[in-house]
């Protein structure tokens, strides 16, 4: 599985060198854009956070910080953080951020009721969302519906999350040391090549594309060799030795794998496969063969 670097940002982690946030190998950010709703509740850094980190490539999605106690007020959420982000391109979802104590004291189902309404809302306008919440909220919270219906931003702060459902992104520090931040920011592991799912569904400020989503190629399997396995050779070179530079012969025919130790990347084989692993070695070995040369 493919996974990417991220952080996330708000007005708390101050004036941000974001080409050295780049060069640190981070991937992308989660910006805040804003909280609750009414004037003066815009992250007076997002617009900064957002063009630097868009000048250096870095690909980001967006947060907005809810206080929001009725499905009403969620929708004004919406409605507000659209306000901010509308007109300019999110590589990332937008997350709907909820962590107040006194909201969650509403119960299960009034908070699902509010994660909704802010989140049919953001889909409204085009915008692929996302939960933002710890593992206690996620496990007692919010329905299942919530929970299968919409991706989820996993707050744990360990060394490997717990969480037994599905989730696209886990914000696994608030410790985290960054070039270019002062202080601690939140780090970030997002599982999803996000950007491809943007681009080919036009969300996100994105038209849609005729490309297929993003699949991380996988890595070719290395061979195994197993003591007495057949292999055929066609003109291969031998070697007396594991070390010989020059080689003594070259080969062609059906061998057998001798013991399946690599030695200085060579293997050692003979010419029956009653001859695997018996000793002593020189009497049964017929030569060493190259690895890259049986690739």
């Amino acid at each position: 599985m493919s996974v990417y670097k991220g952080i996330d940002v708000s007005k708390w982690q101050g004036r941000i060198d974001w080409n050295l946030v780049r060069s640190d190998g981070i991937q992308f950010a989660m910006i805040r854009s804003s909280f609750g709703w009414g004037d003066g509740s815009k992250d007076f850094l997002f617009d900064t956070n957002y063009d630097n980190a868009k000048k250096v490539d870095i690909p980001v999605g967006a947060y907005h910080y809810s206080y929001a106690r009725t499905p009403e007020e969620a929708v004004k959420e919406a409605e507000y953080c659209h306000s901010i982000i509308k007109g300019r391109k999110f590589e990332y979802p937008i997350a709907y951020d909820m962590e107040e104590n006194g909201v969650a004291s509403l119960g299960k189902e009034r908070v699902s009721a509010i994660a909704k309404a802010f989140c049919e809302k953001m889909e409204s306008y085009g915008y692929y969302v996302c939960i933002y919440a710890n593992k206690h909220w996620l496990e007692n919270y919010f329905t299942d519906e919530i929970l299968d219906n919409y991706d989820i931003w996993l707050a744990q702060w360990t060394e490997k999350p717990t969480f037994n459902k599905p989730y696209g992104m886990w914000q696994k520090s608030s410790r985290g040391k960054v070039a270019g931040i002062n202080g601690y920011v939140d780090l970030d592991i997002a599982y999803k090549h996000y950007p491809s799912i943007m681009k080919f569904n036009g969300l996100n400020g994105y038209e849609k594309t005729e490309k297929k989503p993003y699949k991380p190629t996988k890595k070719p399997e290395k061979k195994v060799y197993k003591a007495g396995n057949m292999i055929s050779l066609e003109n291969i070179k031998l070697y007396a030795t594991a070390t010989m530079t020059s080689e003594s012969n070259c080969i062609s025919g059906e061998y057998f794998i001798y013991d399946g130790k690599i030695i200085n990347d060579r293997l050692r084989i003979t010419n029956s496969r009653g001859n695997v692993n018996r000793k002593p070695i020189g009497n049964f070995v017929t030569g060493y063969v190259k690895l890259s040369d049986l690739e």
